[in-house]
């Protein structure tokens, strides 16, 4: 591809991703599918249309019948198209109500301790856990907390459901044979676990990091366009395309999701940039440079899966709901999350030209 194509390339998967977006919004408002967020910090963004992501299988069955001669491009797009089914699927179970969950306020002059949560006077928290469940009578009683609202719970699969849909995700993308060698290495046969945890790795890490207005879209996009920035200063060109593809959508949908955002792109959007950002690193053979370009969600998963094992306590799961619940406003850590992701990316380059 020459420099008009790749133009031309972006350019179709910017605009179609704002068509697109801009119809399925509608679409979701009239059928009142819409977000209902259980972080006290957001639950005024209720009502938000959700499932945002159909909008990007909508542009990638176009770039499907574009270019369907182009096989890398196509390869990419397929696991994307798969990883979007995936998470749509995800998306429509979560439709329905789990169940309905508490919210209290502490009402008390001291610290009390509800689940695994110091609950401080005048905050605001839900009754999420088992063990929670089981004190809240207790200190409603007591006249310690107050229940002051309920949140809808939605239903989703159980985790080693969701994991087995990746992994077999990853198997379908191993098995098309595009992915031989990483980092200089050749494979062989262990391409199959390679490829398998990169997309496990890289879905779980966008789809956690998908909690605020633009934050996911911004993240991919730009550790997208520093992918491009690398194929084009040490090649080979064939980096560029499908992160362009990857840059286009994020950047079209981030015309409807940056703050304050009229729709959010749901499991089905932060799927198919997970499965994308993964299937493109590997492709392209840029795992070092694109594990550090997305460096930011992974440090996310991290945090989170410390927090899991009771390492680290977080009052709010994932890391920028926590920073959020103690007084940083969203637009700042969006801001600087996109910084960070920014910081490493140029890092990365840097290190290429005068270290490697």
């Amino acid at each position: 591809m020459n420099n008009t194509d790749l133009l031309i390339l972006f350019s179709i998967t910017l605009c179609a991703t704002i068509f697109f977006t801009w119809y399925v919004k509608r679409i979701l408002i009239k059928a009142r599918i819409a977000d209902n967020p259980i972080v006290s910090e957001h639950r005024h963004k209720s009502g938000t249309p959700t499932m945002g992501g159909i909008a990007f299988l909508f542009t990638i069955s176009l770039l499907i019948a574009l270019y369907y001669q182009n096989t890398p491009i196509l390869m990419v797009l397929y696991i994307m198209l798969a990883g979007g089914i995936v998470g749509l699927v995800d998306d429509l179970i979560g439709l329905k109500v789990k169940e309905v969950q508490k919210i209290v306020v502490n009402v008390s002059d001291e610290v009390i301790v509800l689940g695994r949560l110091d609950v401080q006077p005048g905050e605001e928290v839900r009754v999420a856990t088992p063990k929670a469940k089981a004190e809240v009578d207790d200190l409603l009683k007591a006249g310690k907390v107050e229940v002051i609202g309920e949140v809808p719970i939605k239903t989703e699969p159980e985790e080693l459901e969701k994991i087995i849909c990746q992994i077999i995700l990853g198997l379908f993308f191993a098995l098309t044979g595009v992915v031989t060698s990483i980092g200089g290495f050749q494979l062989g046969i262990f391409a199959i676990p390679v490829v398998i945890i990169a997309i496990l790795g890289c879905i779980n890490s966008v789809n956690l990091i998908d909690g605020m207005d633009g934050l996911a879209a911004g993240i991919v996009g730009l550790a997208s366009v520093a992918c491009c920035v690398y194929g084009y200063l040490f090649g080979p060109m064939t980096i560029i395309p499908p992160f362009l593809i990857l840059a286009g959508i994020c950047f079209g949908f981030l015309v409807f999701n940056s703050y304050p955002a009229s729709i959010f792109m749901g499991d089905t959007g932060s799927f198919v940039l997970g499965t994308g950002f993964a299937a493109a690193v590997l492709v392209c053979d840029i795992p070092y440079f694109g594990v550090l370009a997305l460096g930011v969600p992974i440090v996310s998963v991290i945090v989170s899966l410390l927090h899991r094992a009771h390492i680290i306590k977080l009052p709010v799961e994932p890391l920028h709901h926590t920073l959020n619940h103690y007084g940083m406003s969203e637009t700042k850590i969006v801001f600087s999350y996109w910084g960070i992701t920014i910081l490493l990316c140029v890092i990365g380059i840097i290190a290429k030209m005068y270290i490697f």
